[in-house]
């Protein structure tokens, strides 16, 4: 798989499909590149879609002394890859957590996105208790230690699940995430090295709305992470957004939308 490097950081990326556009791909969170594989059917055909592997995940790696992530360093990494390929405009997609790299793209290079795929964007709005499991910023020391000893974190989890204080698939998606060292591990350097990924959301409609960038939006009906009430606000503002919902919900969206699309494509041809 190619990478690149720069500043002792590596970020891999994988090729998917053949066609003459340009698509720069972000994953979820506890997810690498390898699950944009079933876009191929759906788009390789009209775009060379590179997927990359976010920081800590896949074979990425982000080097201490470029902890926490900036834009401006992301932005120079992606520069460096699109001088490397001599991509002057793209579109870009972003499921979940690789929705604030999608839109720290749209902040930092505006004028050179031809369009914005968002699925169930981090960035936007999350839920509360998604980001108890993926930013505990609120509780950084004692989360540092629920590394190596992670049984009040999961007593904590069953207190919420008894009173019914959130929802069964949030608690689900917290257990999955912490299971093991190396996952808690991830949780935590995650955390440190995405905390400055926020976003002004109005000056991104902004932005959006000025380079008149065509904005396609998917939700899963029953997500519990990013609901269609989170986000309408978001939407309704652009001047060219369409708000897609399937009836879904959060971790199998990638693989709902792609087949999706290729229907739609299948209809076109």
């Amino acid at each position: 798989m190619p990478y690149l490097i720069r500043d002792k950081s590596k970020l891999h990326y994988r090729v998917i499909g053949n066609g003459s556009k340009v698509l720069l791909a972000f994953h979820g969170y506890g997810q690498s590149s390898l699950y944009y594989h079933p876009m191929e059917q759906a788009l390789g055909s009209d775009y060379t879609i590179y997927a990359f592997d976010l920081f800590f995940h896949g074979g990425s790696r982000l080097h201490k002394d470029n902890m926490p992530l900036t834009k401006e360093f992301l932005k120079e990494m992606i520069g460096h890859f699109l001088e490397k390929y001599k991509i002057d405009r793209f579109s870009v997609m972003g499921f979940s957590m690789g929705g604030k790299f999608a839109l720290t793209l749209i902040e930092q290079m505006p004028g050179r996105v031809e369009e914005l795929y968002l699925i169930a964007p981090d960035g936007i709005k999350t839920s509360f208790w998604y980001n108890i499991a993926t930013y505990p910023g609120w509780m950084q020391q004692l989360f540092k230690r629920t590394v190596v000893k992670p049984q009040p974190f999961f007593k904590f989890l069953q207190v919420l699940h008894k009173y019914n204080l959130a929802h069964k698939s949030l608690i689900r998606f917290a257990n999955y995430q912490m299971d093991s060292t190396a996952k808690r591990l991830r949780v935590y350097r995650s955390w440190i090295g995405f905390r400055d990924l926020n976003f002004d959301i109005r000056m991104i409609v902004r932005l959006l709305n000025n380079y008149k960038i065509p904005v396609t939006m998917f939700l899963g009906e029953y997500d519990e992470i990013i609901s269609p009430k989170r986000v309408s606000v978001f939407m309704d503002a652009l001047d060219k957004g369409e708000l897609i919902v399937l009836k879904t919900g959060h971790s199998n969206l990638i693989q709902d939308v792609a087949e999706l699309l290729h229907k739609r494509k299948s209809l076109n041809l």
